[in-house]
């Protein structure tokens, strides 16, 4: 069944193939703040909206067009997030409000404004991170936001549940993205620590996020899917 698919975040990187996966039997809406996505995404019947979800009520007028176009919503893919070095010997409150604000009050402020539009059969799918149990150095808040991430999926699970409304999250591993590749030497010392070989791409976790968003996963709620080629196992 065609379903109405939000992805925030889809222009580049895990969110682009995202929208790409979705885009094949899918009507598709998506964000985009920094890299702008014509003409390759926004085209045919793609809703591309360029949006600040941490800024206030841009939540709610995503959802506001979204609906005006598309008349419903059936899936929220909360991808949109920002990860950002946060060392300990410097405090910068905006830094941390930055990474906190998008990475877990957006996707409070989404669902909260799309609740009155999600029916029996909806989902959320949200891209978390290993970082959420693994702590980086130096970026301990964006894991901490990843971590409460996590427990907000399980929350909000628990809560929508009764109204057939399924919250998951996706938690990727070391994916090679295209437009910010790492280092040879970063890359080898991940694959060393991964079980299948391999850096993850971009389409492992698109994937995933369809699955949680289809209707075979219709008996899966509140879990966190690690997909991580076996890091650190």
């Amino acid at each position: 069944m065609e379903k109405v698919v939000l992805i925030t975040g889809g222009a580049r990187g895990i969110g682009r193939a995202i929208v790409e996966d979705f885009d094949r039997d899918h009507r598709i809406a998506f964000t985009w703040l920094s890299s702008d996505p014509t003409p390759d995404l926004s085209g045919g019947d793609n809703l591309a909206i360029r949006s600040d979800l941490s800024a206030p009520n841009q939540p709610a007028k995503v959802i506001e067009q979204v609906i005006e176009r598309f008349g419903r919503l059936d899936v929220i893919v909360n991808n949109a997030g920002l990860v950002k070095s946060t060392p300990k010997e410097e405090f910068q409150a905006k830094d941390h409000h930055a990474i906190l604000d998008l990475n877990l009050l957006a996707p409070a402020a989404l669902l909260a404004a799309a609740l009155p539009h999600l029916e029996r059969g909806a989902a959320i799918v949200s891209i978390s991170s290993m970082n959420a149990v693994l702590p980086p150095r130096d970026a301990v808040t964006y894991g901490a936001s990843k971590a409460a991430l996590n427990l907000w999926t399980r929350a909000m699970a628990k809560e929508l549940g009764p109204d057939g409304i399924r919250v998951n999250a996706v938690a990727p591993g070391a994916i090679n993205i295209p437009e910010a590749p790492r280092s040879e030497e970063l890359t080898a010392l991940f694959v060393n620590d991964t079980a299948l070989g391999r850096p993850g791409q971009p389409e492992d976790i698109a994937k995933a996020v369809r699955f949680l968003a289809s209707d075979a996963a219709s008996f899966i709620t509140g879990e966190v899917l690690a997909v991580t080629g076996g890091y650190r196992l």
